[in-house]
């Protein structure tokens, strides 16, 4: 499978997620969060960069309570599930994690 981004095919996997998350950049979130009916915003932005930063910074690909704690360092107010849902209803582990152009998360969201 693959999106077509400014020209250039880039490579999915059957969930959607890319295979080489190094083709990423801002022009291919903005066409995965499309395919998902997703206009992304500074708070998408900010859940997108917390995950990638984790990814490639720790190597780790945090579950969804890891992601509130971290979003609610990055806001400077408490995070909850439903505000990341209401961002990524797929799931912020899962969903968010194919926005951000990172591999696709076989475990549950997590609790």
């Amino acid at each position: 499978m693959a999106i077509e981004v400014n020209g250039k095919s880039i490579e999915t996997d059957e969930n959607g997620n890319l295979t080489d998350p190094s083709t990423w950049d801002e022009d291919v979130a903005k066409a995965l969060a499309a395919e998902d009916g997703i206009e992304l915003t500074q708070e998408h932005m900010d859940v997108i960069n917390y995950l990638r930063s984790e990814y490639f910074d720790n190597n780790e690909q945090p579950m969804e309570r890891a992601i509130n704690k971290g979003m609610s360092k990055v806001w400077g107010k408490k995070i909850t599930s439903k505000d990341l849902y209401a961002l990524f209803p797929l799931a912020p582990s899962k969903q968010g994690n194919k926005i951000a152009g990172l591999p696709y998360v076989l475990r549950k969201g997590g609790y």
